[in-house]
């Protein structure tokens, strides 16, 4: 169903409800209070009506719309979750964080604490990835002396890259899914974009920042227990190679695929060559990941005398909390169906194409209106990927890398601008012992200079590749 149905409207009139969806989405999501699922299924099944898709063919875009995202997302985030969990539970922040403080200088701790929260920003979200690290930050922070911000910025920015930018954090996944992106390539051009992004952004501002706003480690004992408790931080944590191998693992495959698909479409190997297809097929993202849950679990569990029914559980336990961020994704992949069979999709494309600004530049900007107006990062990337589909199918020319790269061009413009309707604001702010201002000072300049900085970069490897 998301073949686009003749419009019954001419495009002043679509566009007019392309405006009042979205506005509609916020109100609803910011003054009313509805969650962000219910939002977005009711604005799509409105979006419908207002557009004159025929009474017939309604549930089947909204169904189909759905089930369609969600064939893919689920997946991804689900064994992205277990993955992260696994990790998070087994003490492995721990032993790469350790690791790398004695391999680095001790001036150089802010760089280290940074790469080991870019490692584990891969699969780990964002808040969960923060609260893991605080105590070892807090720890680092007090040894070392000066401004906590000079440790927890690099910190904070490599997570939040990596849950902006990198599959299989569910928002570049679900906009990927939306727009037709390849993950293998998403994947690339995120980690191509991530790391520059966050030297640049992160860690010489946090450096910066660090040298001339004084923020005292917060005296918050109580919490800092109740984190290593959470954490559950196991008595013998794995190894530094066992870390190392469960993080490379997919990374790994996922590169096999894309490169020997590469290969294959350039003739250099034998796309039907058994061996070849079996390489090709395990390193499809859901795949990947499968393997590579199995192997956490025999890794950082079985193989450590961990009881099942306690692996089990740790897996488990990481499916509650992205559910809802599963559905939400979903209901994106509905708004998308809904805008491309009304024919939103088609005279977007047109009027963008009048006035002359580029697809990519134009999601960028998309993506920061979504992130200033709501907050979510998740939602303005699944929203932004459902608003520009359409116009990215009817543009011709688009290669793979040009949609990777409008898919990391959403990331940037969604961490854009974090403030108070932002939990990443508050999760920070409260966790730093900031006040208000100095968190807008530092962590909302922080996160405009990321998103910016990593638009800037996917632009030009755009006009590049």
């Amino acid at each position: 169903m998301d073949e686009p149905i003749d419009p019954a409207l001419s495009t002043g009139p679509l566009l007019l409800i392309a405006l009042g969806a979205v506005l509609l989405l916020l109100f609803l999501i910011i003054k009313v209070r509805l969650h962000a699922f219910v939002a977005l299924v009711l604005v799509s099944f409105l979006t419908a009506i207002a557009t004159r898709i025929p009474t017939a063919e309604i549930a089947d875009t909204l169904t189909e719309g759905l089930g369609t995202t969600l064939g893919s997302v689920a997946l991804l985030v689900g064994f992205g979750a277990m993955i992260g969990r696994l990790l998070e539970t087994s003490g492995g922040a721990q032993v790469l964080a350790d690791t790398l403080l004695r391999k680095f200088r001790e001036d150089r701790a802010p760089l280290a604490l940074g790469l080991a929260a870019l490692l584990f920003g891969f699969p780990i979200f964002f808040d969960a990835g923060l609260v893991v690290f605080l105590p070892l930050v807090f720890t680092v922070a007090r040894r070392m002396g000066g401004s906590l911000l000079r440790f927890g910025l690099p910190v904070a920015a490599a997570f939040s890259v990596m849950h902006a930018f990198v599959p299989p954090h569910p928002g570049p996944v679900a906009a990927a899914e939306l727009i037709g992106a390849e993950l293998g390539l998403v994947l690339l051009f995120g980690l191509i974009v991530a790391l520059p992004t966050w030297f640049l952004g992160g860690y010489l501002f946090g450096i910066w920042t660090g040298q001339r706003i004084h923020v005292p480690v917060p005296d918050l004992l109580g919490e800092e227990e109740k984190v290593e408790e959470d954490t559950a931080i196991a008595s013998e944590p794995p190894s530094l190679g066992t870390v190392l191998a469960v993080l490379l693992l997919p990374l790994l495959l996922i590169f096999l695929n894309t490169g020997l698909s590469t290969l294959g479409g350039e003739g250099v190997v034998q796309e039907d060559n058994d061996l070849v297809k079996a390489l090709i097929l395990v390193g499809e993202t859901p795949i990947a990941l499968l393997i590579t849950v199995i192997a956490a679990m025999y890794l950082l569990g079985w193989r450590r005398r961990r009881p099942g029914d306690e692996v089990q559980e740790v897996a488990e336990s990481a499916i509650g909390p992205v559910a809802s961020i599963i559905l939400i994704t979903g209901a994106g992949g509905m708004f998308g169906a809904v805008l491309r069979a009304g024919g939103i999709g088609e005279a977007l494309a047109s009027s963008l194409e009048d006035i002359g600004l580029p697809v990519i530049v134009a999601a960028f900007v998309i993506a920061v209106a979504l992130r200033v107006a709501q907050g979510s990062a998740t939602v303005a990337l699944t929203t932004t990927g459902g608003l520009i589909a359409p116009v990215v199918e009817s543009t011709e020319g688009l290669t793979d890398p040009d949609l990777a790269l409008i898919v990391v061009a959403i990331a940037g413009g969604s961490i854009v601008l974090s403030h108070f309707n932002d939990s990443g604001f508050w999760l920070v702010g409260k966790f730093f012992g900031m006040d208000e201002r100095t968190t807008l000072r530092t962590w909302t300049v922080m996160e405009t200079l990321l998103g910016s900085i990593g638009f800037a970069f996917a632009f030009v490897l755009s006009q590049i590749f």
